[in-house]
């Protein structure tokens, strides 16, 4: 299963964060609207899985009132940390504050 995000091809989008590799990478919390999906959340991590598992905005992204999916864009350190900026830059998420 895959998903376009900007100018990238993410791994899902998945009801549950478990079905996502514990791998390096980009993450995005999508919200199931009418029209298709809303980046409600981006982020980065070296284990996506577990940190999804564990996340301090799991609150914040529940109060959007929208089915939840989630997402990831494998990849280096360095290549999650310039794609989570533009990302984040590009869709604005509600939830987070980086």
């Amino acid at each position: 299963m895959a998903i376009k995000i900007g100018n990238y091809t993410f791994d899902g989008a998945y009801s549950s964060h478990g079905f996502l590799d514990d791998r390096s990478g980009v993450y995005a919390v999508l919200g199931a609207t009418v029209g298709g999906r809303k980046v409600v959340d981006i982020g980065e991590s070296g284990a996506i899985r577990t940190r999804l598992a564990s996340h301090d905005r799991a609150p914040a992204w529940a109060r959007q009132g929208l089915p939840l999916t989630y997402a990831a864009l494998y990849c280096d350190e360095a290549s999650r940390m310039r794609i989570e900026r533009e990302l984040r830059a590009a869709y604005n998420p509600p939830c987070g504050d980086r």
